[in-house]
C-alpha cells in the first residue's frame, strides 16, 4: 500500500474579485460619508490665524478683502463705492456677512464693511485660520 501525495485536481488559478469590490465600494461609501468637505472661496487671501473658530452658517453672503484693496461680493470683484448695494442685491434671507479678509488688508477696508453689513442689520462674522493648520 503505497500512499500517492500528488494532487487529483489542477490548482485554482482563477481568483474571484467580487469580495475585494465590495469591500472597496463600502470603503468608499464610509470615506466619502465621514470626510467634511470645507468650500474654498476662488479669491485668494491669507486669513489670520486664532486659537478657535466657530463653525460658519451655509446661508451668507461672503465679502472677501484682498491686500491690493479690491472687494469681492460673493466672488464677485465691486467697486468699494458699490459695496453697500451689491451686498443689498445679494442678500435675500441672510443675515449674516462672513468677511474673509487678507491679513494685509486695512481696517479702512473693514470698516467699509462693517458700516455696510450695520446698514442692513447683518450679523458679521470674520473668517480665519486656526494656529497650527495650514490652508
Amino acid at each position: 500500500m503505497s500512499l500517492d501525495f500528488s494532487p487529483s485536481r489542477e490548482p485554482m488559478t482563477d481568483i474571484s474579485l467580487a469580495g475585494m469590490t465590495d469591500i472597496v465600494l463600502l470603503l468608499l461609501i464610509f470615506f466619502l460619508l465621514t470626510s467634511s468637505f470645507i468650500p474654498q472661496m476662488g479669491i485668494q487671501v491669507t486669513l489670520p490665524e486664532v486659537d478657535t473658530s466657530a463653525p460658519v452658517d451655509e446661508q451668507s453672503i461672503t465679502v472677501a478683502l484682498t491686500k491690493d484693496g479690491t472687494y469681492y461680493v460673493n466672488g464677485t470683484p465691486v467697486a468699494g463705492s458699490r459695496l453697500l448695494e451689491e451686498i443689498r442685491a445679494a442678500r435675500t434671507a441672510q443675515s449674516t456677512l462672513i468677511v474673509r479678509a487678507d491679513q494685509a488688508a486695512t481696517i479702512e477696508q473693514f470698516a467699509s464693511v462693517a458700516s455696510a453689513a450695520r446698514a442692513l442689520n447683518m450679523r458679521i462674522l470674520v473668517a480665519t485660520e486656526r494656529s497650527g493648520r495650514s490652508p
